[in-house]
């Protein structure tokens, strides 16, 4: 499962609902389910831990009105990252990482794996 490392608090505004957009200074790709990742530091429980499975279903220049929904003002390069149907999930341990990147499927617990992986198209390009 593709999987993105957050920090926190955003990664818990996430998880919450309160955050259905994340930025970043660089787009992807990639459409599909991705795992929230809180970053370890700084240290607000549950560092280290996944928080949330989310679909990402748009990334594009962000633009003022995203504001209320990516929790922080416009910034120079920011890339909105459009989250769908965001699921909060018992926090499990995952190793954070930079960019994107994949948690093994036995790493993930059964309940949010999709029911049958090969009926989902996701791909990855690399960022340009």
């Amino acid at each position: 499962m593709k999987a993105i490392s957050v920090k926190q608090p955003w990664a818990n505004m996430i998880a919450s609902g309160r955050k259905t957009i994340e930025t970043r200074v660089w787009a992807t790709d990639y459409r599909g389910r991705l795992l929230i990742v809180s970053s370890k530091t700084p240290h607000i429980p549950p560092a280290g831990c996944a928080v949330a499975v989310a679909e990402l279903v748009e990334c594009r220049p962000m633009v003022k009105e995203d504001e209320p929904a990516a929790c922080c003002p416009v910034y120079p390069k920011a890339v909105a990252w459009v989250l769908r149907n965001v699921r909060a999930v018992r926090p499990f341990p995952v190793r954070g990482r930079l960019g994107l990147y994949e948690v093994a499927d036995a790493a993930v617990p059964a309940a949010i794996m999709p029911r049958n992986p090969q009926s989902q198209v996701e791909h990855e390009l690399p960022p340009s």
